[in-house]
């Protein structure tokens, strides 16, 4: 049995975990979970609490080691956010979160400036204006842009915090829409272009690499740290056993909904540039051709506006009420731009609908029943547009992540799509990131041998189309 620690960092909660690998599957036990969320500071910015964040890594760390040594650990966790680094390596700058409003005027100005083919035509991704791209352009003018030494992306960061390591691994990289998707290197002419520093970009490295030793820490030092598919949802990926990649897409079901298909080779024109398809790097020499769908955000800000005013909803209770409510039928587009900020999502369903001439929900169950149906809609269109782009035919959506608990959901996108769902893993990212490492380690021959094991380890549910 081979042990390896994964943590994994998600936009409202990280864990830390176990995987022991054997012959046959892959165990997982959970050793440390919390909670974390952004806040608004003095001047406005909307920031992660990076301190909380690395506390409570370290914890699960110290706690995972008191179970045994492991062969190595990996750092997953949400893509485009970063911090500045002066030339100690010591973090300088706030910790924005990409739903920090700064960029709103920026991505408008600088799309319109460079054209969206240029960007496009070499980095393939979905044009978001939280992008990396924009969030750097906007802090041009902040005093830790111009003191940088370098620029690392969240799992890197903290990367270099533990191991004193400083580059980029390329799956979170290809998010921030400054790489050339089909070299897998820095886009420097686009960079140069944007007007942004060259120099605060760092050397590169794949899935698998050797990051360093933890240093500093006491008795953490010593463990191996090696890099795994550091963007959460390259990590899920890797981590859905396909049984015939050709014919299967997958949803990645959290704050965001990412849906799309694993591909050998990207697909960057003018067909997906319509579409807004992203092509983002993935373990194992992959792309993973997908779009982002504006996901349980939705439900879990209603559910955060309720609590603010007294109202404790679990998601169960929500979707036992969904259930109750199913005659009602408004539909919403969760990726119109109005649903990205935090706060007062009711009142923002409720302008949609007004604005737009549909009923408005009322109800707890209305709500949530609305915003279920509105995914399955968005997810249909979306794999529409990834057949039509790939020239791929779906028979399978495998759904995975936490979303994948919702039978009534998982139902719904199988109506919508007219396909069979499959429940992937609700800790796919977990499986995928100890996957990488057991590769990286030659625990295991390939990615596939390892999704071999990963099918072994959790039961599945499929859901067909009424």
């Amino acid at each position: 049995m081979a042990n390896f620690i994964a943590v994994d960092l998600g936009a409202t909660s990280g864990r830390v975990a176990i995987g022991r690998v054997t012959s046959e599957k892959i165990e997982l036990e959970i050793v440390h979970r919390f909670s974390h969320e952004i806040f608004e500071d003095s001047s406005g910015s909307i920031l992660w609490d990076w301190k909380l964040i690395t506390s409570q890594v370290l914890i699960g760390i110290k706690k995972c080691l008191a179970e045994g040594a492991p062969i190595s650990l990996a750092i997953d966790s949400w893509a485009v956010d970063y911090g500045f680094l002066d030339t100690d390596n010591k973090l300088i700058s706030k910790v924005h979160s990409y739903r920090d409003p700064r960029t709103f005027p920026v991505f408008e100005e600088l799309v319109a400036k460079l054209g969206q083919e240029r960007i496009y035509r070499d980095t393939g991704i979905q044009f978001l204006n939280f992008n990396t791209l924009y969030q750097l352009v906007s802090a041009a003018g902040d005093e830790s842009y111009k003191l940088a030494s370098k620029f690392l992306l969240i799992p890197d960061l903290l990367n270099a915090e533990l191991t004193g390591t400083i580059s980029t691994e390329v799956t979170n990289a290809s998010t921030t829409q400054l790489l050339d998707v089909k070299t897998r290197d820095w886009d420097f002419p686009l960079i140069e272009l944007a007007g942004l520093r060259k120099d605060i970009f760092t050397k590169l490295h794949e899935p698998g690499a050797q990051i360093g030793v933890i240093k500093g820490f006491g008795e953490l030092d010593g463990v191996k740290v090696v890099a795994t598919a550091s963007h959460d949802t390259a990590s899920a990926v890797a981590g859905i056993p396909f049984g015939d990649r050709n014919s299967e897409a997958y949803i990645s079901s959290g704050t965001w909904s990412l849906v799309g298909i694993e591909s050998e080779v990207p697909v960057t024109t003018k067909a997906a540039l319509e579409a807004n398809l992203t092509n983002e790097l993935g373990a194992a020499n992959t792309v993973r051709i997908l779009k982002n769908v504006t996901g349980m955000w939705l439900l879990e800000e209603c559910r955060r506006t309720w609590r603010d005013a007294g109202e404790q909803w679990t998601i169960p209770q929500l979707v036992d009420e969904a259930s109750r409510n199913l005659n009602f039928d408004s539909l919403i587009d969760p990726n119109d731009p109005r649903f990205r900020a935090p706060g007062e999502m009711p009142e923002r369903i409720d302008a949609y609908c007004i604005e737009k001439g549909i009923t408005p929900p009322r109800t707890k169950g209305e709500f949530t029943i609305c915003i279920l149906r509105s995914l399955a809609a968005a997810y249909k269109k979306t794999i529409i547009e990834i057949e039509q782009v790939t020239n791929k035919k779906i028979s399978t959506i495998h759904i995975l992540g936490g979303g994948s608990q919702i039978s009534l959901l998982n139902q719904l996108t199988a109506d919508a799509c007219g396909v069979k769902v499959k429940t992937g893993s609700v800790e796919s990212t977990l499986f995928g990131n100890i996957a990488v490492q057991a590769l990286s380690a030659g625990i295991v021959p390939s990615l596939q041998a390892a999704r071999t094991l990963i099918a072994n380890s959790f039961s599945s549910e499929e859901f067909m189309p009424n």
